[in-house]
């Protein structure tokens, strides 16, 4: 027999590691679409930056200038980081959003194939759906 009385409060203890585990795991889901997206935009802005022959050559098919590239990549590095930071990723998230529309954009102006105007869509989702599992505030705003 157990030395504490059970009490409803006791009871509704053993609920918990449910709800626990429900939000581990959505964290580590958020943390992992977080991480996969954010890979991939620190990988594309340094390669950018450090001027690697592919993606120079895609911006030039693009239209873009040298100094237009340098312009892109940074600021695709610094949204990146700002949507690193915990307390600034909400605001991150936004500049990837509006960094990603004008990529979409930029595809479309040149009648890019399909994939290159649905990918950037794709990080678009990966970004805010990664953010608000990492984030139990923006879950709870988007239950009310």
């Amino acid at each position: 027999m157990s030395a504490f009385p059970q009490t409803p409060a006791a009871d509704s203890f053993h609920l918990q590691p449910t709800a626990l585990s429900e939000s581990k795991n959505e964290l580590w889901t958020g943390r992992v679409l977080s991480g996969i997206v954010t890979a991939f935009f620190l990988f594309d802005s340094t390669a950018k930056l450090f001027r690697a022959a592919i993606p120079v050559h895609a911006m030039h098919g693009l239209g873009y200038t040298d100094s237009a590239i340098t312009v892109v990549a940074t600021t695709l590095l610094g949204s990146t980081i700002v949507y690193l930071i915990p307390r600034s990723a909400f605001i991150g998230a936004v500049l990837l959003s509006a960094y990603l529309g004008g990529a979409v954009a930029t595809n479309l102006r040149v009648s890019a194939p399909l994939f290159s105007i649905v990918f950037p869509v794709i990080c678009t989702a990966f970004v805010w759906s990664g953010l608000i599992l990492r984030d139990q505030r923006l879950r709870s705003l988007l239950n009310d």
